[in-house]
């Protein structure tokens, strides 16, 4: 099934507990902070039935389509037609959405890989797993991943803290397993489920622990309550704010209080070597959309530079020439990393298609550490002007619009509202509060720089330097162990 824009309007409406600015949300499909979201979130559904779209984003199985992006990758191609897939959902909405549901469901993906784990506990976790995937496919439901806690004193295990630090099953019932504690999980108030799992191991040497759990809960369950952090839509028009007003993804503490997992939506339970085995594997296709939104990222930093580069003819000086490019590089080097990652893609545990580990790991250390003085750059080739530029009331109203449209035309290509148009956006992408969120966001969305530095290590292959290096230093077998 493809589900329309307006179908998941309607699932939304399920009765869920959300609360923004100490206000209980009667309805997160018309509240201003979360309907301008919404409705780009709707948008991707409707495109999926649109002739001009359909083929790119859906797939033929079993006489029925399904979205491309829930798509269990087999071969090089599924990863390519992912890439097209988003290419052209970011070109229709004219912007970047990190939460569009093919990076969290790689999540489960990674638990597939570990079906063999899972039935060293019971078999029916990984019935669960699996039927989950495809319960994603032919619903189209939108699915996050629950993944970061409180945690409270990290100096403390939360056995020595308030235990709801850390989510854990206070009980076991028949018809599943009761969880309490919390969540930080980005567009959770307006998804229909989340993958819920460990943050880190909240345990030492156990082999069972009541913070071991993963599984999927529903976003409208009962015990199930979202704090939503204060949105960036409607603080200032679209006019001086485009981005802010139209893609921001709003952040959620998910609450569980007291909150059933019924057996079926249970992936792991108390076996400490699962709850590992997921954390090890987490971004294992995850980190591919995620890095590949910064590419977009990329575009629009090099687009918003060139562009007032262009309009006072400063695009022609060596010394921007060089910061632009250092842009193009910093772009060009996330698509290097993701198209070789599909190139010297690898088999998975699984028998699926991950695509290459340290490559890929390394190119999402390459997006996200670098973005910060990319960002600098292009704040530097837009000039000072995108942070003095009055708003657009002044451009557009009182004795002001005369003298802004004087100072502000410069010839006749660029006449005054155009170029507050593009200061505007420039602002927005990199100057602006909300500029400031996604930088922060970006930098801990996925993990924190060390665990990405961990992944890389993980991943990567030293056999072969080893081998190099002791074959032209003349090292003996010794240093293998061997003898």
């Amino acid at each position: 099934m493809l589900r329309t824009g307006e179908q998941y309007r309607e699932g939304l409406r399920d009765g869920r507990e959300v609360w923004i600015d100490g206000e209980r949300v009667k309805d997160v499909t018309r509240h201003p902070a979360l309907k301008p979201i919404i409705d780009i979130r709707s948008r991707m559904y409707d495109m999926q039935h649109d002739n001009e779209h359909a083929a790119t984003l859906t797939y033929q199985e079993n006489s029925h389509s399904h979205s491309i992006f829930n798509r269990l990758p087999k071969v090089q191609q599924d990863w390519h037609d992912k890439w097209k897939a988003v290419d052209t959902v970011m070109e229709d909405i004219g912007g970047v959405v990190t939460r569009v549901g093919d990076e969290t469901v790689g999540e489960m993906w990674s638990l597939y890989d570990g079906r063999d784990v899972l039935n060293e506990i019971d078999p029916q976790f990984s019935e669960n797993i699996s039927r989950h995937i495809q319960g994603v496919i032919e619903t189209d439901v939108f699915h996050v991943s629950a993944n970061t806690d409180p945690k409270g004193d990290r100096s403390k295990p939360p056995q020595d803290q308030d235990p709801d630090m850390m989510v854990h099953v206070v009980k076991e019932t028949d018809k599943g397993i009761i969880v309490r504690g919390a969540k930080y999980e980005t567009a959770a108030g307006y998804a229909d489920q989340a993958f819920l799992k460990p943050t880190v191991g909240a345990w030492t040497n156990e082999k069972l622990s009541n913070y071991a759990v993963g599984g999927i809960v529903k976003m409208g369950a009962p015990g199930v309550k979202m704090i939503a952090r204060s949105g960036f839509a409607g603080r200032g028009t679209p006019d001086d704010y485009p981005l802010a007003n139209k893609f921001d993804e709003v952040d959620f503490l998910m609450v569980l209080d007291n909150v059933l997992i019924p057996w079926e939506d249970v992936f792991f339970y108390r076996h400490t070597r699962a709850a590992a085995y997921i954390r090890g594997t987490l971004h294992r296709y995850s980190a591919f959309p995620y890095t590949l939104r910064l590419l977009y990222v990329a575009d629009m930093m090099i687009g918003a530079a060139l562009w007032n580069a262009k309009q006072t003819g400063l695009d022609k000086l060596q010394a921007v020439r060089e910061k632009l490019a250092d842009l193009v590089c910093y772009r060009e080097g996330i698509n290097a990393h993701l198209t070789a990652s599909i190139a010297l893609a690898q088999k998975s545990p699984g028998d699926l298609l991950m695509p290459h580990q340290s490559i890929l790991y390394a190119g999402r250390i390459h997006a996200c550490a670098n973005l910060p003085q990319m960002m600098h750059i292009a704040r530097e080739l837009c000039g000072g002007q995108i942070c003095v530029t009055p708003n657009a009331a002044a451009f557009n109203n009182g004795d002001s619009k005369d003298w802004l449209q004087k100072f502000y035309s410069l010839n006749e290509n660029w006449q005054a509202e155009d170029r507050r148009k593009l200061l505007a956006f420039a602002r927005d992408l990199l100057n602006s509060d909300y500029a400031n969120h996604r930088l922060t966001f970006v930098q801990f969305a996925q993990a924190p720089h060390f665990n990405h530095l961990a992944a890389v290590y993980g991943a990567f292959d030293f056999s072969g330097p080893l081998d190099f290096v002791r074959k032209s230093a003349n090292l003996s077998d010794r240093v293998n162990g061997s003898l």
